[in-house]
């Protein structure tokens, strides 16, 4: 009696030790993992702000937030974040980014930083199934108040087009941030320009 007892015991124990290990292990495997965006570990565990600021191949845009004064903005709500990397401003007309960066046009700088930000997270497979639901286009309204319609091109690319009609295609998808999203995009997101 004893020893069934005692043998009841210990399996009900490896069966908890059993259960709990997969537990454990299936929580892993939904906990997102640093990506290495051109050389640098972005952490989910890190804000956009931060994990943006680490990365060499946005410095252009972090130099652009810092001016604007929306790197606390970056640090909290929800968000979702369509990054130019350094060659999307290489693009620009000359000397628009210089003019964008003298104090004087500091409310164009913070539209054009907005007009790349969208509230919420979302990821790649929520625009590719608002493009479908949406018959080949999904329009996301950004804090600046503009508009970047995504398509997929004939290469399963995700693009966006801003509201001047010109194009920027997403180069890495789905960077998890602590407080949303971020993508790399290929150009600038300009706002519409004002009468």
């Amino acid at each position: 009696m004893i020893m069934k007892r005692i043998l009841f015991i210990i399996l009900l124990f490896l069966n908890a030790n059993f259960v709990l290990a997969q537990k454990t292990d299936s929580t892993a495997a939904k906990t997102p993992k640093a990506k290495n965006v051109d050389g640098t570990l972005m952490s989910p565990a890190k804000n956009l702000a931060d994990n943006i600021s680490s990365s060499a191949q946005l410095s252009t845009l972090v130099k652009i937030i810092e001016a604007s004064g929306l790197t606390e903005n970056l640090r909290s709500g929800t968000i979702t974040f369509f990054a130019p990397e350094n060659q999307a401003f290489d693009k620009l007309a000359p000397g628009i980014l210089d003019t964008l960066l003298k104090l004087t046009h500091k409310a164009d700088l913070v539209n054009l930083v907005n007009n790349h930000i969208v509230q919420g997270r979302i990821s790649s497979k929520d625009i590719a199934a608002q493009i479908k639901s949406g018959n080949g286009q999904a329009v996301l309204t950004t804090l600046a108040g503009g508009t970047l319609t995504a398509r997929i091109n004939e290469n399963r690319n995700i693009v966006l087009t801003d509201d001047n009609g010109d194009q920027s295609i997403i180069t890495r998808l789905d960077i998890e941030q602590s407080n949303g999203m971020l993508f790399i995009v290929n150009s600038v997101l300009l706002p519409k320009a004002k009468p």
